[in-house]
């Protein structure tokens, strides 16, 4: 009910201990995890499943985020996954991306650092070979091959 318009969730039971966050989100092309939390103080408490699951899904180009509520004051706290061991060593002592009662505020800090992350990962594919085209395709750069005349190939002259 406090998600952005255009925001589809999917809410994962997992009662397993298996460490994957609460719910999946696709929000206008930007995908991502986001573990729930609440306290009221200032420990923040995530298993060794739920830092071990973040912790590798980021250093694999994934992007994830825990948000927890403090109950006393009702701030919102986002931190990135990649975070998660500080987090759950430090709690609420943490650098957090967003700290505020907003939720408007906050999936505007969400999709900034989403765009971000999203244009870092791309910058890391551009000439490692991963989805590049072949030479002669569209967006290979360089000229294109001239096609050869042939049938359904007749080249006119100018």
């Amino acid at each position: 009910r406090n998600l952005p318009k255009g925001c589809y969730p999917t809410r994962i039971e997992n009662r397993h201990g298996g460490g994957v966050p609460d719910v999946h989100l696709a929000w206008s092309g930007l995908v991502f995890w986001l573990e729930l939390k609440t306290t009221k103080n200032n420990s923040v408490r995530l298993s060794p499943q739920q830092i071990a699951w973040n912790t590798a899904y980021s250093r694999n180009g994934g992007l994830s985020f825990i948000l927890v509520k403090h109950l006393s004051s009702g701030d919102l706290i986002l931190f990135e996954g990649a975070q998660s061991l500080e987090v759950g060593r430090n709690g609420l002592r943490t650098d957090a991306l967003f700290r505020g009662s907003g939720f408007g505020d906050l999936w505007n800090r969400v999709r900034e650092t989403g765009v971000g992350h999203l244009e870092s990962v791309l910058s890391g594919l551009r000439g490692s070979g991963f989805g590049d085209p072949a030479p002669g395709e569209p967006g290979a750069g360089g000229r294109a091959p001239v096609p050869r005349a042939g049938p359904g190939l007749e080249v006119e002259e100018a």
